[in-house]
């Protein structure tokens, strides 16, 4: 039997080399499809700053123009930058189905898939630039953000605490993005999505507290997973419009976890599946 027959591909389950050897492997394509993903940034520097530039011009336009943190007391730059942060996190999927849809349209996704490589490293790929450039945007706005006068008084730890809630945030909703993307497969479906984020993304406390709002539409706030991360995030940095005596804002650490691990638990399996459906 010639080498040809007897040696499997690697990253495949028929490879004889074990575990680490196609670990390894997963890690080699993963690493290449966050490469790629990355070279889109030095290639498209428009759309990366237009990305970056949009939730910065909606904070300044909150601060300055409309009059964010209706019902605060206190500064209200300090209740509206961390709601912002939380804003700007859950926004980032409409760039990830973009992204997606985009890969889809041009077969790059079923060119990727013929080759004989990890068929999860699309994915991972994705998602790590994606993170990558969530940390990119935090960065950004939290610099503009201190450039306003927002202030954080609980320390580093609490701040990075803080940070990694909107990141966790924000990887649930990278997942959200990729699935629909995939179920959508045309760039132009996003528009429809975007019609829909923007209800759900103003139906929280990040302009307002629930206390200025009526009684009924107050209660769908706060448990709105939005604005359970933006009150979490307010608590960490010591910010005001943090616990206001309901169960969910005192307990709003907890769902800003809990609310993002759900969402993780049903929309990562449900991505998963439909690309291991694709083309078939």
């Amino acid at each position: 039997m010639s080498a040809a027959t007897t040696t499997a591909i690697p990253g495949q389950g028929g490879s004889e080399r074990g575990a680490p050897f196609r670990l390894g492997w997963a890690l080699a394509d993963s690493w290449t499809m966050t490469r790629r993903e990355l070279a889109h940034w030095a290639r498209q520097p428009v759309a990366v700053l237009v990305n970056l530039a949009f939730p910065v011009m909606l904070l300044l336009m909150f601060t300055y123009l409309v009059g964010g943190g209706r019902g605060v007391d206190g500064d209200p730059t300090d209740f509206l930058v961390p709601g912002m942060l939380a804003l700007t996190m859950a926004f980032g999927l409409e760039a990830t189905m973009l992204a997606v849809t985009q890969d889809l349209g041009k077969g790059v996704i079923d060119r990727f898939r013929s080759m004989p490589m990890v068929p999860g490293a699309v994915l991972v790929g994705r998602s790590a630039a994606d993170m990558l450039q969530s940390v990119v945007s935090l960065a950004v706005m939290t610099g503009v953000g201190y450039a306003v006068g927002w202030r954080w008084h609980n320390g580093a730890a609490a701040a990075l605490g803080a940070v990694g809630l909107l990141l966790l945030l924000r990887f649930a909703m990278l997942w959200v993005g990729i699935h629909l993307a995939m179920v959508a497969e045309r760039p132009e479906m996003v528009s429809a999505v975007q019609i829909l984020v923007w209800p759900v993304g103003f139906l929280s406390n990040v302009f307002a507290t629930p206390e200025s709002m009526p009684g009924w539409l107050g209660a769908v706030v706060e448990w709105n997973p939005m604005s359970a991360t933006a009150t979490a995030v307010r608590d960490l940095f010591g910010n005001p419009g943090g616990a206001t005596g309901s169960w969910a804002a005192e307990h709003a650490q907890i769902l800003a976890v809990l609310w993002p691990l759900a969402i993780i638990a049903v929309f990562f399996p449900l991505a998963v599946r439909r690309f291991a459906r694709l083309s078939r």
